[in-house]
């Protein structure tokens, strides 16, 4: 599947990047260094991709503060990984305090497909230099794509309704762009680690080469103080994909199951 790491990003991040910026953060982190998370990703009964993701521990510091370093891995497998291979990485350096980003690089091995880029974060001056330049921020809270997923985990939803809309902002292919979550509410979700207690979103997405226009994308996401992505399902031009846990190790607490 051309462009398959799209899918894996809109998925397994895009997806997480709401209720942020005007609500209050947890008394205490949602993640731990030493956290891994695996996904498969499947294009109807066949499996596609695996995804994993890992807060590895940092001793890197910018502007003398301590970071996570924040690891996600996208792998074509099975089949697909015959026909198109792909094999992509993405780091993000985040401030451990407000999970703000301070650096994001990206190495993308798609097939013959290869590319790198980087994006280094002043959210003080909102402004990103990334390898084509500086970009400006309407906001002086900018995030990538991997740690607007990890920011998200550590906002307090207590008092979100059905139906609230939430937006922030990104940096991605040199453009910050809004993105609007709209949370639906509260339901089970059978997984291979037993059924789990979720709260579902839903985000706002742009048509073109994945989505259709009238595509919809959703997201569980568990109801419980690790908040981690448990499922998602997204409509594409042809078909749809769907993202499900298989792993879960170093969270926080135990992942809560009946």
């Amino acid at each position: 599947m051309k462009k398959l790491s799209i899918l894996i990003l809109a998925l397994a991040f895009c997806l997480t990047e709401g209720f942020g910026q005007g609500l209050d953060y947890l008394n205490t982190s949602t993640f731990k260094e030493g956290e891994t998370l695996t996904y498969k990703l499947k294009y109807g009964f066949l499996t596609a991709a695996e995804a994993k993701l890992r807060v590895l521990t940092s001793d890197v510091r910018f502007d003398n503060r301590p970071t996570y370093h924040l690891l996600v891995e996208g792998n074509t497998s099975g089949t697909f990984d015959i026909f198109y291979k792909v094999r992509n990485r993405y780091d993000s350096y985040i401030d451990r305090e407000n999970f703000s980003p301070y650096l994001y690089t990206e190495n993308v091995r798609e097939n013959k497909y290869r590319r790198s880029d980087k994006a280094r974060f002043y959210q003080d001056e909102k402004k990103i230099v990334a390898k084509k330049g500086s970009f400006k921020s309407p906001v002086s809270q900018t995030f990538d794509l991997v740690s607007a997923y990890y920011f998200m985990r550590n906002i307090d939803l207590t008092h979100v309704k059905v139906g609230d809309k939430i937006t922030i902002n990104y940096f991605l292919d040199d453009e910050v762009t809004p993105l609007t979550v709209e949370y639906f509410g509260k339901e089970t979700i059978k997984t291979e680690l037993g059924r789990i207690k979720c709260l579902k979103f839903s985000p706002s997405i742009r048509p073109g080469r994945v989505f259709k226009k009238d595509s919809r994308i959703y997201l569980w996401i568990s109801d419980d103080v690790n908040r981690i992505p448990v499922k998602a399902q997204a409509e594409v031009i042809v078909g749809a994909i769907n993202m499900e846990i298989s792993s879960a190790k170093g969270l926080v607490k135990p992942l809560q199951t009946d």
